[in-house]
């Protein structure tokens, strides 16, 4: 039989997959199997296919699949044993405990003596005899920590332990349940209600666990609680809670959007409610957050925050971007309320410094979700109408409020405000307030001008127009927090010419003095840290200039003072950091003209581009060390940390073109890490720390070949304290992020046992915590590696670091009792080693 003649034959379809199946090709053997389905109309035979399929989805670990051929060969021929024996395997993975053992049990009545069917049968009486004994102690618990939390009487610390309890149980399947059926989401209800911030946190925290991937639970927790409460709490005024439930809000929707996993939705997936209804409510309240004069600052960017995440599709290829469409129709004008906000006035919600930037963030990621010219027509015709409706009105602070509207726009959908920008009487209301003697009025018209500038319809104008006007804003006024922004305005306009040297907009030594005011209020801490923001925007303009690059990175002071504020919770000044980043470290992307193109440009006497002499290879090296030396590395492991719509992908963007990484930077590093002085060597393995949230880095440690993970592995045993933190953190880090090394870790050093026991106890509380954290991810890999671990006094050393006590960090309990909890999953160990008690619930 020739090949295209086997391809079109079931049966020999079927005999190739049984040979590959022998041999242990088992994607091979699915392949021919499911071609020999689509081929077979015997009703007989398409049941062994499916049979013969799912013994290889058992194989592979794709319980699901093989339950599922399993299942359907079962419907046409009940009594097919082996069907019934992989369907009872799968179930049993699956964790379906109570159909695996009906169906082992049907097993062992049509062949009593078959010795596999006897030992299913047991494993699975002992089991459900195990998790029936986990669940009623779980179910005791979990009354007894709800006792607690309603005895009004109990001590507040009784209380605190008991909810700090419930979040831990939550985390577990068995307990996420039982939490759920003893009505645990009305407890939570009245916990949420507390005064007590750590009570609230604790309430929030096991909603959490509760929501997480589980969308029935998910759904009736949003109509039990409703999203009224949940809001309330995120518009609450302490930072910490509002920050815990917006959390918990980005579970939910990744809970109802994503569904649950399948082998937790098993059986019941197929009559689940849709919940558009949750999420659109969801939504709806959200956007009602924004105008809400009685919700925080925080709280409201919070909210804008998760409409970001949640609203715009996820990729441009999906065709259905109606929740966006939704959302504009709305609450467009409701986001429009929190643009037009001006916080020295009287009306209008809270603010934080952080609100304004998180706005147009928003506002540029729903127009860029719009399909079709009718959409983005109907988005600038909403933006238009409430911009026009308070330029109209009387008085100044509704002609304000357009002002701050159209530079919010700008900064997002720039298209849009520049639209807006072109009203009738808007540009000159601009120039006309900039005169004003109040000094808000003042502020919002400059701003607005400053964003105006950087459009290349309005350059022109405000450069022929604006430079007077902001000079002389500049000169005379008595006022910081205006100067700052006129400067901003200058090195905006000043900077036209970008990287072109033979191109500047100003007079040979003016953007020097401009960067050099620009430094000087960088450094003065009694500004308000919005105002020293602006002066890092001036930065990012001015350092297009080669000149003003080699002055800032001589300047520490002016360099650290920049990288304190990347770090602080102003995230508006991300983008304004990476850019002059970008900027001092040559990142952009220069496009080098074609010599005989350059020739004729220059015979035809175009103008050609030319390179500032301090922009070569051998200045910009030197400026990445002064960079390196003033802690770069660390400020920028922070700006990518940040959690904020602020961080948008042009941030990420200028953050990701920095070369420490890509040029020669990771060897020097690794060259100081083998320096014999103690200082050098821990300063440059604190600075490998940092750079391992790097996947280019992880990179060089993944690959084979190298000693980087023996080094590693050696610091953390070494007596300079300062050295082992840092080595073991940067092990616990690398683990977890790339569990692929801890099987390595053997292989590096007959110590590496002794090494890590040394950490687990050690007296100092950081080195415990790393040494834990790297226990845990090396559990978690392998079970060979756990068994190895729990083989040693590793095992005696997590009991008692899992019972807790003095001396002995929360965290670090936790973790060494998930170690214990997960050699006991893997058998290694039985109940008799301890599972540590919960804390405060035992009688």
């Amino acid at each position: 039989m020739s090949v295209s003649e086997q391809e079109k034959d079931p049966a020999a379809l079927k005999e190739e997959g049984n040979t590959l199946f022998k041999v242990g090709d088992m994607p091979g053997a699915v392949c021919c199997y499911t071609k020999a389905l689509k081929l077979s109309d015997s009703q007989t035979e398409r049941a062994v296919l499916h049979r013969n399929r799912s013994a290889c989805y058992l194989k592979l670990e794709d319980y699901s699949k093989a339950e599922t051929d399993a299942s359907k060969a079962l419907d046409t021929d009940p009594g097919d044993v082996k069907a019934r024996f992989r369907r009872a395997q799968a179930f049993q993975k699956l964790g379906r405990l109570d159909q695996a053992f009906l169906d082992a049990q049907r097993c062992a009545q049509m062949d009593p003596k078959n010795k596999a069917f006897q030992d299913l049968l047991r494993q699975l009486g002992a089991q459900i005899q195990q998790k029936s004994a986990q669940l009623n102690s779980t179910d005791a618990r979990v009354q007894q920590m709800f006792s607690l939390l309603l005895d009004t009487s109990a001590k507040d610390i009784d209380r605190q332990k008991a909810a700090q309890n419930l979040v831990v149980l939550s985390r577990e399947a068995a307990g996420a349940e039982q939490i759920f059926r003893n009505d645990g989401v009305k407890l939570i209800h009245k916990l949420l209600q507390s005064k007590q911030e750590d009570i609230v946190l604790s309430a929030l925290r096991t909603l959490v666990g509760l929501c997480t991937g589980h969308q029935s639970r998910t759904m009736a927790i949003v109509n039990e609680l409703g999203m009224e409460q949940l809001c309330a709490v995120m518009g609450s005024g302490a930072s910490t809670v509002s920050l815990a439930a917006c959390h918990l809000l980005q579970v939910m929707f990744e809970a109802l959007t994503q569904g649950m996993k399948k082998e937790i939705r098993v059986k019941d997936e197929a009559i689940l409610p849709e919940p558009s209804k949750e999420l659109r409510s969801m939504l709806r309240h959200l956007l009602e957050m924004m105008p809400d004069a009685n919700v925080s600052g925080p709280g409201r960017d919070s909210a804008i925050n998760l409409l970001v995440k949640q609203v715009p599709r996820k990729s441009l290829k999906n065709p259905d971007n109606s929740v966006t469409i939704w959302v504009i129709d709305q609450g467009l004008k409701k986001i429009l309320e929190v643009a037009g906000t001006v916080p020295e006035l009287s009306e209008g919600p809270p603010l934080t410094d952080n609100s304004h930037m998180s706005c147009s963030v928003l506002l540029s990621k729903l127009y860029d979700d719009l399909k079709s010219d009718k959409e983005r027509e109907n988005f600038n015709k909403l933006c238009e109408e409430y911009v026009q409706q308070h330029f109209s009105r009387q008085g100044l602070d509704a002609k304000l409020r357009a002002i701050q509207t159209v530079s919010v726009l700008l900064q997002g959908p720039s298209d849009v405000g520049n639209r807006t920008l072109e009203m009738s009487g808007m540009m000159d209301a601009v120039i006309s307030l900039c005169a004003s003697e109040d000094v808000t009025h003042q502020q919002v018209a400059v701003e607005a001008l400053i964003h105006a500038a950087g459009k290349a319809k309005r350059a022109s104008f405000i450069t022929a127009n604006g430079v007077a006007l902001l000079k002389d804003l500049y000169k005379k006024s008595e006022n910081d927090r205006i100067r700052v922004r006129a400067l901003v305005g200058l090195c905006k306009l000043g900077s036209a010419g970008g990287t072109d040297f033979s191109m500047k907009q100003f007079a040979e030594g003016s953007t020097l003095k401009l960067a050099k005011q620009c430094r000087k209020w960088l450094c003065n801490e009694s500004l308000p840290p919005t105002s020293r923001r602006w002066s890092v925007e001036g930065l990012a303009y001015l350092t297009f200039d080669a000149d003003v690059k080699e002055d800032f990175v001589e300047d520490k002071n002016a360099l650290q003072a920049m990288f304190e504020l990347a770090k602080s919770e102003d995230k508006t000044v991300l983008f304004a950091v990476g850019s002059t980043l970008v900027n001092c470290t040559n990142s952009y992307e220069v496009e080098k003209p074609d010599p005989q193109m350059l020739e004729l440009a220059k015979y035809a006497k175009q103008h050609v581009p030319e390179e500032h002499p301090k922009d070569t290879s051998s200045y910009v090296e030197k400026r990445l060390g002064k960079l390196l030396e003033a802690g770069v590395v660390s400020a920028l492991v922070c700006m990518v940390k940040q959690e904020s719509p602020a961080l948008t992908e042009a941030c990420r963007e200028c953050i990701a073109r920095q070369k420490i990484i890509k040029e020669k930077a990771v060897p020097k590093i690794e060259g100081y890490m083998f320096e014999e002085h103690n200082l050098v060597r821990a300063s440059a393995t604190e600075c490998m720390c940092n750079l391992v949230l790097s996947t280019e880095v992880q990179k060089l440690y993944l690959a084979t070949g190298n000693d980087r993970l023996k080094l590693l592995v050696l610091f953390s045993g070494e007596e300079d304290e300062r050295l082992r933190k840092a080595a073991a953190g940067t092990l616990a880090m690398l683990t977890t992020e790339q569990p692929e090394l801890c099987p390595r870790i053997p292989d590096t050093t007959t110590q590496w046992l002794e090494i890590f026991q040394a950490l687990l106890l050690s007296d100092i509380s950081d080195l415990r915590h790393r040494g834990v954290v790297i226990i845990h991810n090396m559990m978690q890999a392998e079970k060979s590696l756990a068994d190895t671990l729990m083989e040693s006094e590793v095992l005696e050393i997590l009991s008692v670091l899992a019972k807790g006590g003095e001396g002995i960090p929360v965290p670090v309990s936790r973790i060494a009792q998930n170690c214990l909890d997960k050699a006991m999953e893997y058998g290694i160990i039985r109940n008799r080693e301890g599972k540590a008690k919960v804390e405060g619930t035992e009688p």
